[in-house]
This record gives C-alpha cells, structure tokens and sequence, in this order.
C-alpha cells in the first residue's frame, strides 16, 4: 500500500482538460465542475470548443478544452491560466500549453504521443517536451489508452466505446489529486446514462481505475490538495450554465406571472441549448416549436404573445439580422416578447463557437424606423437566471418587446448557483386592460404613469381589437397615416421604455475616491471586479460601475460617471458601448479598452492595461 502523502489547503486552483473533440472533455469538466459545486465550492467554467463541425482526429484545429476554476469563496472568473492541465493528445499539448502556469502539472496521456500522433501536432521531433521547453517534472505521463483497455478488457465493449472512456480514467485521476469525493462522480454517470446501466458502469469502474492509479503511484507529486468552502450558505446547490440559467429564468417567469411559456426558435450555435431545455419541461407547461428558421421562430413567438402568453424567441446574432423585421412588429405592436441573444464572434459565420459583445448596437438599433426596445446584458452564467425573469416581468409589465444579451462565454460557462426560492421572487404583473374598459377598450390607451398600453387577451367580450404592423391611431386603434399622429405615437414608445425604472448602477471598489473608473457591461463582469481588486491590492485607488441595464440606462449614470477624472469602458468589441455612452452623457472622453479575439479577458492583461492608464 502506498504512503499516505500531506494534503495541503489550497483557496482557489484551475484545472483545464483538453483533448480531441471526441475526447469527452467537455464532460470531464462538467462532472469535476458539478462534483466542486456539491461539495460548496465556488466555481466558474470556461467550454472552449472548436470551430470545425469535426475537425480530422489528432488536429490542431479539433481541441476542445474545458477549464475550471474552483475556490472557497465566490469565484469570479474561470482564471487566466490553469495549475493543471489535462492532455490527452499531442495536438491538445501543442495548443493549450499556453494556458498553463509555469509550474502547472501536465497529465498526459503517452499512448496518444506516437509517431503520427506528434506529425499531426506539427511536432518537428519526438522530444516533444523538450520541443516546448516543458519540464519533465511536471509532466505525469500515462498510458491511459492503455490501461482502460485493460480495465474493460471483460466488458464486451467494442474498441472504439472503450477508448470513450478515457475521459473517465483523467477524470479520475484529477478527483484524487484534489480529494474529490468519487460517489459524487458515481451518481452524476449513473443520472446521465440512466437508460444505459451498462455504460454507466464501464465509466464508473475506469473512474475508479484512474483514481486507484493515482492513489497508489502517486503521481510523483509531494502533496494532494483540498480546497474547503468558506462561508457556506445552507440551501440546495447546483453546477448550472447560462444557457440552462435563462430557461429556468423563463420558466419561473411564467409561473410567477400565471402564464403559459412559449419559446419559438430555430437551432444556432450557441443558443440552441435554450431550446433544448426548454423542450424537457412540458410538465411546467412549456411550449417549444423548432420553427423552420429565424424569422418564423420570432414571429410565432408574437402570435402565441398576443394569444396571451409569455413568448420568447432564442437566437445569435445573425439571427437577430433575420428577426429584425418581426422585432419591429412587436414594437409597434407593443406585445410582451422576450429575445434572447447569445452573442458570438461575427460578422457573418464569423467565429461560432467563441464569445464577443458585438452585438449590442444591433440591439440598440439594429431596427428600421424609431424602433426602442429595453436590452438587458446579463453579467454571469448564475446571473442569466435574474435576468431572464428581469426581461420576462418588464416585458410583461410594460407590453414590450425587451432584448436580453448573453454570450458564449456565460452562455457555456458555468457557476454554482444556489436554488432560488420561487416565493421570494419579485411579483409579475401583467399589464391587463381593466374590467371598466369593456366596451370601449382601445388598444393604445396608455397607463398615465409608465405609459404603457393596456393587454387584451384575444377573445375576450368587449375587448376586440386589431394590431398590426401599419401605424395606428393612438386615440381609437385605427390605421393612420397622420404625421402628427407618427409622430406622437413614436414618442410615446420611446418615453414608455425611458420610464421602465430599473436600478441604479452600483459603484464596487473605492467608490468615493477612486483614481480610475472602470466600466464594463454584460459578461465581463468577473474579470473586471478581479483586475479592480487586483489594482488595489497594490495600491491603487480603483472602481469599478458594471452595467446589467443597458436601455434605458440607469438614472445615475450621469453622475457617476462624471464623479471620475478617469474612465475606462471596458469591452469585447471596438468600443460600441463606449459610443452609446458618449450619446447619452454629455461631456464624458472615456479611455478605451477593446479586445475581440473571441476569448474571455486575461485579468493580468486587465491590470497592466489600467495601470498604465492610471499612472498616464
């Protein structure tokens, strides 16, 4: 039996695997990610897919990684580099190295480093370490093909299921390194292929295969590391992504408001998830159509919201090009609709599988004609839920068609996200048109204080009504073509959504004496916060005003912003919200930081890019 080696505390680390796309690494990291948010870490994750639909085996175009980031606290970023690195071929070396600490330990797998292994990497030699000027001491090489081969030598499997299974045997070799309770791991492979007992099985014994190896060789390593929770929070947990968070967003909305929930959408990477999730919970009364494409997913959506339901429609941002029309129709309809666009690197194809925040002047403006709507940028995978439900009650509350941003990072990503409790959620009202308007009801009729129309569900005695996409008569609902009225009634949409009242930004850091502001919205929330803590561990004199709303903006964003001698709007774009500020705060000259390379921000970058503005 081998000697029991220290186990040491650790308050964060960063485990990324990577391998061919076939690999199963997505999978690896979602179980390590749920198996830590169980145990009440704080995590955040970062799926990193390739491009290519299946990029030929052993490429370097077809790696997938999938990183982790795990703490004892809240964890706000899936980290700039990793302290592990699991890779499980040659082309996955190649590529992710540059993810890894200097002193990060790198778990391979040496059956997949043979001759034609290392040609397909574009290795030039068979030392390969050497190649890349990686220690050999850090390196735990395995021949993990192998030894799963071994392990299921008796499990009737074909060679190519068994090979599957290699993930499993990483998997279970990281579980022992940081003391990952393997039953945890158990019970996830035993929910996921429940319908497939056999397969569940042959993963939970290489699991343990790979755990026993590490367990008893070692690894080479001094010490296994635990990562305690700090500040535990009583209440049920789960490793939730964003995608899944905005479902379940939608679906508490519905409840909430006592409606029926319907998405209408069309498959986009990396929306399509929405769809997916949604599609398993017709027991909540959900209702899903794969539309035909883009613009009938949206406009359904708009017939099944003037039937009186809560409508969604989930798309990237070339399908926010093909709804636009439909956008429209809402608007001037003025029908509760949520869209949801998971942004990705464009334009066109673009970049599918990668993140950006290009697509926030399309959604401010990206309509024919003075066409408002409220947009909403969701700032974690946790934080996708809150607004989800946000973009369902304003557009509920307000009759409007409301946009709400994600992106591929959040939308993957993961975070542990405590289950809310639906009782304690804000109430949902929806905006109904008064018993006392029977018989004389006009469809645009507004509240007198937030200026919203009144909702008609159709069928209802007394209530009829059309609506459609000519101009109508604000008084009686009649089409008119009178430029007073045009005008008037363009007026009236923009100032309903101005009234929309929404929080006031919050000011993180050193509020009141802060050297630099920094400003951000959406998804990068985490990166941001971690570099102003950073800046002023060092002592340095930083904020930090993130925005969540973005239209109507929050009623102190002229204030604060003006309160700093010096901005800097933060952004994974060429400065589109930068210029969305500048049209709406007088005065404001904000520096400027950009980055649209399809990845996260790197925090040390972050930091160094500030610091020299604050000492400018």
């Amino acid at each position: 039996m081998a000697e029991k080696l220290e186990v040491k505390e650790l308050d964060q680390v960063v485990v990324r695997f990577s391998g061919d796309s076939g690999d199963g690494m997505q999978l690896a990291g979602n179980i390590f990610s749920t198996v830590s948010a169980t145990a009440g870490n704080g995590i955040s994750t970062f799926p990193d897919y390739p491009a290519d639909i299946r990029a030929p085996q052993g490429s370097l175009t077809g790696v997938s990684g999938y990183q982790v980031h795990i703490g004892a606290g809240r964890v706000y970023t899936p980290g700039d580099k990793c302290d592990v690195l699991v890779a499980m071929n040659a082309a996955a070396l190649k590529t992710q190295y540059r993810y890894a600490k200097p002193a990060a330990t790198i778990i391979i797998d040496t059956d997949s480093f043979g001759p034609k292994d290392l040609e397909r990497a574009e290795f030039k030699t068979a030392d390969y370490l050497g190649e890349m000027g990686i220690d050999p001491d850090r390196v735990v090489a395995c021949p993990m093909t192998q030894m799963v081969k071994d392990c299921l030598a008796d499990s009737g499997m074909d060679n190519k299921s068994v090979l599957k299974c290699r993930n499993m045997f990483a998997l279970g070799i990281v579980c022992w390194l940081f003391n990952r309770d393997i039953s945890f791991v158990e019970a996830f492979l035993r929910e996921k292929f429940d319908k497939k007992p056999a397969i569940a099985e042959s993963n939970i014994k290489v699991v343990n295969a790979g755990y026993d190896y590490a367990h008893n060789t070692h690894l080479s390593v001094p010490a296994t590391y635990r990562i305690e929770t700090a500040n535990k929070q009583p209440g049920r947990y789960m490793d939730i992504t964003g995608n899944k968070a905005t479902a379940y967003g939608l679906i508490a909305a519905a409840e909430k408001a006592g409606l029926q929930l319907y998405l209408g959408s069309y498959p986009i990477t990396p929306a399509t998830d929405i769809l997916h999730e949604l599609a398993k919970h017709k027991s909540c009364g959900v209702i899903t159509v794969q539309c035909e494409d883009e613009i009938s997913g949206c406009a359904s959506a708009i017939g099944a919201s003037f039937a009186g339901a809560l409508a969604a429609t989930s798309t990237s941002g070339p399908g926010i090009c093909l709804k636009s029309e439909a956008m429209n129709l809402a608007v001037i309809d003025e029908l509760p609709l949520v869209v949801i666009d998971v942004q990705r690197g464009g334009p066109s194809t673009g970049l599918p599988t990668k993140s950006e925040q290009t697509d926030l002047l399309q959604a401010l403006f990206g309509r024919n004609g003075e066409s408002p709507m409220p947009v909403i940028a969701a700032t974690s995978p946790t934080d996708c839920f809150d607004a989800a439900y946000e973009a369902a009650k304003i557009a509920l509350e307000h009759l409007t068609p409301v946009v709400l941003l994600t992106d591929a990072f959040v939308a993957n990503g993961s975070g542990a996200w405590k289950l809310p409790d639906i009782n304690k959620l804000p109430d949902i009202h929806p905006h109904y048109a008064p018993a006392e308007q029977k018989g004389h009801y006009s469809p645009y009729h507004r509240d007198p204080e937030s200026g919203a129309r009144y909702w008609a569900i159709p069928g209802q005695e007394g209530f009829e009504h059309i609506l459609g996409g000519l101009e109508k008569d604000g008084d009686t609902g009649a089409i008119s073509t009178d430029p007073e009225n045009h005008d008037k009634m363009c007026r009236l949409r923009a100032m309903k959504v101005f009234k929309i009242p929404v929080p006031d930004v919050e000011v993180l850091g050193d509020a009141d004496d802060a050297e630099l502001l920094i400003v951000g919205f959406g998804s990068t929330f985490g990166h941001l916060y971690s570099a102003m803590e950073e800046l002023r561990s060092q002592g340095n004199k930083v904020a930090l005003a993130h925005f969540k709303y973005i239209n109507p903006l929050p009623k102190n964003t002229y204030s604060v912003l003006r309160s700093y001698k010096k901005v800097v709007v933060a952004e994974q774009n060429l400065g589109q919200f930068a210029a969305y500020l500048r049209m709406n705060v007088d005065g404001i000259v904000p520096y400027q930081y950009n980055q649209v390379k399809g990845q996260p921000f790197v925090v040390a970058e972050l930091v160094k890019a500030f610091g020299k503005i604050i000492k400018s």
